[in-house]
């Protein structure tokens, strides 16, 4: 099955929040991972100079000769620099500590937020999904993860200060909508590294279930030892020890924003 739009190119989207420790990143690669393993052609994207999603799909950021970083300044096609995961069917365009500079840089160029969406046409056709993983905060690289998207897809803890946080987020996400995409959704929310022996996870869980309804993937994440163990060894989880709590959790995610694709 293709989720491709109807001009062929992919359906693209971020895994934003704008608060960092969230499993943002563990939610783009082993959704990359559990999508790919479905079929899906998959392209990830790591905007965060952290490199995390890079490192976690078994790509070394330390020793790159281009990265996201060329593709942004305009110095590389996105074909030149994408890597293909050893661990699992998806490609990644990898990034490490270099992409830093290109806040600075972007500054002074020509449709700055739209460098990456212009970068994605050349390859658009080749994949069905493409994945975003923005940094935790709304800097140039975000806006353009935001402006480059049909659809926001946030993973979030059920904790009080994540409460907080998610409003600014939406409204973030409201603005690029108003002033830079129109096309760009808020597909939905996840919930992470869930415990279900707290109480308090237990109540903000079904806060969120009240107050944003069908918003709220049915699906949750549980906290999970094994999700946390996979990037040390290069490896998505999902595919690091596939029988775990944690990789289920992500194939069943997958197969539910697939369905919530074919609905839109």
């Amino acid at each position: 099955m293709s989720t491709t739009n109807q001009t062929g190119q992919a359906r693209t989207f971020v895994v934003a929040n704008q608060k960092g420790g969230v499993g943002k990143t563990t939610t783009a690669v082993n959704l990359a991972a559990a999508l790919g393993l479905s079929g899906q052609r998959i392209l990830l994207i790591d905007l965060d100079p952290q490199g995390n999603a890079t490192m976690g799909s078994g790509v070394d950021k330390r020793v790159l000769d281009r990265s996201v970083y060329q593709v942004l300044l305009g110095l590389a096609s996105i074909a030149d620099v994408r890597r293909r995961c050893p661990g699992a069917p998806y490609d990644v365009l990898p990034a490490n500590r270099e992409l830093a500079g290109a806040e600075v840089e972007l500054v002074g160029l020509e449709n700055r937020e739209y460098r990456l969406r212009d970068a994605l046409v050349a390859v658009g056709r080749e994949y069905d999904i493409v994945l975003i993983d923005c940094p935790p905060s709304l800097s140039m690289l975000t806006l353009n993860g935001l402006c480059s998207a049909q659809g926001a897809l946030i993973p979030m803890q059920c904790e009080y200060f994540a409460l907080e946080g998610l409003s600014d987020l939406v409204n973030s996400i409201r603005k690029v909508q108003a002033n830079f995409n129109p096309d760009l959704q808020w597909i939905g929310l996840l919930r992470v590294m869930f415990d279900s022996r707290t109480t308090l996870q237990q109540q903000v869980a079904q806060q969120l279930e009240t107050h944003f309804g069908d918003k709220v993937f049915r699906t949750v994440i549980p906290r999970n030892v094994r999700l946390a163990e996979a990037p040390s060894y290069g490896e998505p989880g999902v595919s690091f020890d596939p029988a775990s709590r944690g990789a289920k959790a992500y194939r069943e995610f997958a197969a539910e924003l697939l369905e919530r694709l074919d609905a839109l």
